[in-house]
């Protein structure tokens, strides 16, 4: 899942005024952030297969420390804990938290099972990627309310505001059906440099974060 996790991003705005939307896609989206690096260090690994399932040609070997339900909770723990120490938000850091969890629970949905429950443990995934209209249309769906409920939940407060995200849907849209619709991936190096290009979505949300205000 890529896009559905984002979309949780900018539903926890909501439910988490206080807190940037930056810092939400950076909860939201974090092991998938942290993922990319641990695959250059050689911690992690992943093998390409088109044809593995119909939108994905990857096979998640082993990435306990990015994607395990234990890893994953800790994660969470630790981020909702930095912030705050920071900000001494409880709500806040609730919610940061509860959207590092929620990427491992959106993946279990579209993963086959390949997601460990902990390092080593019992590998679980409901599949959805088998389905490649089921998972569009799921993952487009969890996009579009998320979104939805940012849009409810502030205005902007220039045009900045207003078409930078407009712009950021656009983005985000248009990566997601490369990434479905594309041709695979020339080697896991490139995976991994690539991905680490979701920072500047992160960096892209601040921004549009300081140019809108919760109604």
């Amino acid at each position: 899942m890529f896009i559905g996790h984002f979309g949780a991003g900018l539903a926890a705005k909501k439910f988490a005024p206080r807190v940037s939307l930056g810092t939400l896609f950076l909860a939201a989206q974090f092991i998938d952030l942290l993922w990319p690096t641990l695959l250059l260090l050689g911690v992690e690994r992943v093998r390409i297969a088109p044809g593995v399932t119909p939108g994905v040609p990857l096979v998640f070997e082993h990435y306990p420390v990015s994607h395990s339900l234990l890893a994953v909770a800790l994660w969470g723990g630790l981020l909702g804990g930095i912030y705050f120490l920071g900000r001494r938000e409880v709500r806040g850091a609730l919610v940061i938290g509860l959207a590092v969890v929620s990427h491992w629970a959106l993946d279990l949905v579209v993963h086959v099972p390949d997601l460990p429950l902990y390092p080593g443990g019992t590998r679980v995934g409901l599949g959805l990627w088998e389905s490649l209209p089921a998972t569009l249309v799921v993952e487009l769906a969890l996009f579009a309310a998320g979104a939805w409920l940012y849009v409810r939940a502030t205005k902007p407060v220039d045009a900045t505001g207003r078409w930078a995200l407009i712009g950021l849907m656009v983005a985000l849209v248009g990566i997601h059906l490369a990434n479905v619709f594309g041709v695979p991936p020339p080697s896991v190096t490139a995976i991994a440099i690539v991905g680490q290009a979701q920072w500047l979505l992160v960096l892209w949300a601040y921004w549009i974060d300081r140019h809108r205000v919760m109604r």
